[in-house]
């Protein structure tokens, strides 16, 4: 995407995914964009303190490394020079749910799996080297400056941990990428704003997970292995990705404290009680190259800034800080690269000046926020601990997806509509169409007949 600079200077709160994502794209429009890291940075990948989930398993959807690839076009290639997969999503797909494996088909578009630190070390490594983009380790952004009528942030006072020296940085714009821990609603109450209101959905899931050593002529790592619980009667999940460096990655959990032990034999077991065998059958024969690290997530949150009737020029707030997701669905760095793009292309119409940048964002950030978390939220309420604000109607609505999970199984169309919409490629309301209406409730009526007799047969009582 070609350079037309428009502004003088921008800081980015956060360097991980979602503040180098924004980076990238404000580099187009700004003459200096500033990135500020909490934790050292180091020219390798890593799993910061600041990111507890990073060493858990990650997937680029599709619509993800499509984004991504606007941004960063060798990427793919990056990818799979090192022996990440990157591959069509549906032709790699081995995925088993709801008391059998979704059918395989072309989707015609390709994701990736790999560790999420080799990934955020790629995109990093991209966006230091623009000439007009830096980085500052080591720092904690402190508060905002404003204006003396707090109507315009104005930049931010930035503390250098290693001294606890502090100086203020000026800008024209300041982008809030800090994550879950965002003090965003602290610094708008401090400058006399009301916080964003809060949609948080308790789900209270643990889980854990390792590496392993991978053949790379071993045919499987050519696919993505997950396996997702019908609920309620299962609460366990676990996903198996070949990533860089010819190893596999493993994460198994569950909901409601069903949570995956953190000790070789306990680790194992749980494996083997899943309903698919694949993943134990991997795992049981591999060498570990990893502790067992575990993860407790406890609930998805969604700051609603698009409700704010009032909110100061020079800020906005993007990623995780907007949004925070279940994990367990893969939507999170997808849902942030979305989110840079509508920013870019926000910025590219020229319609928003900075005065009157953030309204239009978040109303955009909105709409790129409500399918992942429609999906996340209503896949969550399957199950009874579940706490927080049910959507109206979503329990028959699950009904019904249920069904299209089991259509999955056997019809291609389904299970392309289905891809699609776990893909961020279509909304979910595509899955509602009469034609896919039509396919599952059909493919309910061939399942119901093609039951044995044996399996309605009651045998007379005995004696």
């Amino acid at each position: 995407m070609g350079r037309r600079e428009r502004f003088d200077h921008a800081v980015v709160i956060g360097g991980s995914m979602a503040g180098l994502l924004a980076a990238r794209v404000l580099g187009d429009h700004f003459r200096r964009v500033a990135i500020l890291e909490r934790d050292p940075v180091h020219d390798y990948p890593e799993s910061r303190k600041g990111q507890p989930q990073t060493r858990h398993l990650h997937g680029l959807l599709a619509a993800g490394l499509q984004t991504m690839l606007a941004y960063f076009p060798d990427l793919r290639e990056a990818l799979a020079a090192a022996g990440s997969y990157t591959g069509d999503m549906g032709e790699g797909m081995n995925w088993y749910t709801h008391g059998g494996y979704r059918r395989r088909l072309h989707l015609g578009m390709d994701g990736a799996t790999m560790s999420r630190p080799f990934l955020e070390h790629l995109v990093r490594q991209r966006v230091r080297a623009l000439p007009n983009v830096s980085l500052r380790d080591n720092c904690a952004v402190r508060e905002l400056l404003s204006t003396a009528d707090r109507a315009q942030v104005t930049g931010v006072v930035v503390e250098q941990r290693a001294t606890s020296e502090a100086a203020e940085l000026r800008a024209d714009l300041v982008v809030d990428c800090s994550g879950r821990a965002s003090r965003a609603p602290q610094w708008l109450e401090a400058l006399g704003y009301a916080a964003a209101p809060e949609t948080v959905v308790q789900v209270n899931v643990g889980y854990a997970s390792r590496l392993y050593r991978r053949d790379p002529a071993d045919p499987r790592g050519a696919q993505w292995t997950l396996y997702t619980p019908e609920a309620p009667a299962e609460t366990r999940f676990a996903g198996l990705f070949p990533i860089e460096g010819d190893r596999w990655i493993v994460s198994m959990g569950g909901w409601n404290g069903d949570y995956a032990p953190a000790d070789e034999a306990g680790f194992l077991a749980y494996a083997r009680s899943l309903p698919m065998p694949d993943i134990y059958q991997v795992i049981s024969r591999a060498e570990p190259a990893s502790e067992i690290v575990a993860h407790r997530y406890r609930a998805s949150r969604r700051r609603h800034y698009e409700r704010l009737d009032r909110f100061p020029d020079g800020l906005l707030v993007l990623g995780d800080a907007l949004c925070s997701f279940n994990p367990t669905y893969g939507q999170g760095m997808t849902s942030a690269a979305m989110q840079a793009q509508a920013l870019d292309r926000l910025l590219a119409e020229g319609r928003a000046g900075l005065d009157d940048l953030a309204p239009a964002f978040f109303r955009r950030a909105a709409k790129v926020v409500d399918i992942p978390w429609q999906l996340s939220v209503g896949e969550d309420f399957r199950f009874p601990g579940t706490v927080g604000e049910k959507p109206r109607g979503i329990d028959v609505i699950n009904r019904y997806v249920a069904r299209v999970h089991r259509a999955t199984h056997h019809d291609e169309v389904v299970s392309r509509a289905f891809l699609r919409v776990m893909n961020l490629l279509a909304p979910p309301q595509s899955l509602f169409h009469p034609r896919i209406v039509w396919r599952v409730l059909r493919n309910q009526r061939s399942a119901v007949s093609r039951q044995p007799f044996a399996v309605s047969y009651q045998p007379p009582a005995s004696g």
